[in-house]
């Protein structure tokens, strides 16, 4: 009898065992506050797979992280600018995600990006912009400028934030001072250097979660992205974003499969899963930029459709561009420069 019930608990305990291994898990590498815990929960629900998402902040520290290894993550969500450094490295694997059920929402202009030829490595998450964040209860002028952030008017000083993602800002103080984005013109670069250094004491912070210090009016001015900006004019209605007539980058983030990923089914079914219309439209509900999927502004919230955010204003579209991923010379350069900044 004894022998007979340890061996039915033993039965039980590897059921158990079993139904636990089943439910699968899957561990998720992304931006902080970028995540919509609603999507989660749908993905949890509907494939039964537990998903643990941990934050960076940057393209660099998350490169860093995986190039070290040992990370025990299974996707990663890289801006296109790195995409290929990631794919050159052998760093991905690579998961055809143009064979996947739900590619065919894919709008036509994202499905053989520069960055990503035939769209085999990664799957669309958000794309957006790098802009100027204004409280217009501080300050009433031109906000279309980049001299908002690296010459600023009296009004501004002391109470602006930098989003510190080292190719936005050289690029952008790159297209201020007359060069071309990824220069290793050293006379130009020179510039780039001077500007910044200079620039920084009138700065208050180079910070992420800009969103409550813009809603508690702690900031006046940031360079930063234009979905942050959206959420921030949510909660403070002096908010505007700005488009940098001297230049301003355009960018796309990509769910992409690493190379030692242990759940690379489930990480598969994810990246199918964020391509379905009602899903994206969770993604873009959340942190309010635009994505790549056919039919799915019909899902999203009423006001994304005419906010000045998301529909850039006919003037200012000219102005912006996708910066390439810079070669290696242009690369160290701007780390120098980046290197100096932060002294």
């Amino acid at each position: 009898m004894k022998t007979l019930l340890t061996t039915t608990l033993s039965s039980l305990l590897l059921i158990a065992s079993g139904a636990a291994l089943a439910a699968g898990e899957l561990n998720f590498f992304n931006w902080g506050n970028y995540t919509n815990p609603k999507l989660i929960e749908k993905f949890e629900k509907e494939h039964d797979v537990k998903v643990t998402i941990t934050d960076y902040d940057s393209n660099e520290t998350a490169l860093a992280k995986v190039r070290a290894g040992g990370h025990g993550f299974d996707l990663a969500v890289p801006s296109h600018s790195h995409v290929p450094i990631w794919i050159s490295e052998g760093l991905l694997a690579n998961p055809r995600v143009d064979r996947m059920e739900n590619f065919k929402y894919v709008d036509d202009q994202w499905r053989n990006p520069d960055w990503d030829p035939g769209r085999q490595y990664s799957a669309p998450w958000q794309w957006g912009s790098v802009g100027i964040v204004v409280d217009t209860s501080v300050y009433d002028g031109d906000i279309n400028t980049l001299s908002i952030i690296l010459d600023p008017p009296p009004e501004l000083v002391g109470k602006i934030n930098v989003a510190p993602e080292m190719t936005d800002v050289i690029n952008s103080t790159v297209r201020y001072v007359g060069g071309e984005v990824c220069t290793t013109d050293k006379t130009v670069l020179r510039k780039v250097r001077d500007k910044l250094v200079e620039a920084k004491p009138k700065w208050k912070s180079m910070d992420y979660g800009i969103i409550e210090k813009f809603a508690g009016r702690d900031l006046a001015a940031s360079l930063y992205w234009n979905g942050a900006a959206f959420r921030a004019r949510l909660k403070n209605p002096d908010v505007r974003y700005g488009y940098p007539r001297e230049g301003y980058g355009l960018w796309a983030d990509a769910v992409v499969l690493l190379k030692d990923a242990k759940n690379v089914d489930n990480a598969k079914k994810f990246m199918n899963f964020i391509m379905h219309p009602e899903n994206a439209a969770l993604i873009s509900e959340f942190a309010r930029y635009a994505n790549s999927i056919k039919g799915s502004e019909k899902y999203m919230p009423a006001d994304m459709a005419t906010a000045t955010e998301i529909i850039v204003p006919e003037e200012f579209k000219s102005a912006g561009a996708f910066y390439p991923t810079c070669p290696p010379e242009a690369q160290k350069m701007y780390t120098a420069i980046w290197t100096e900044l932060q002294k």
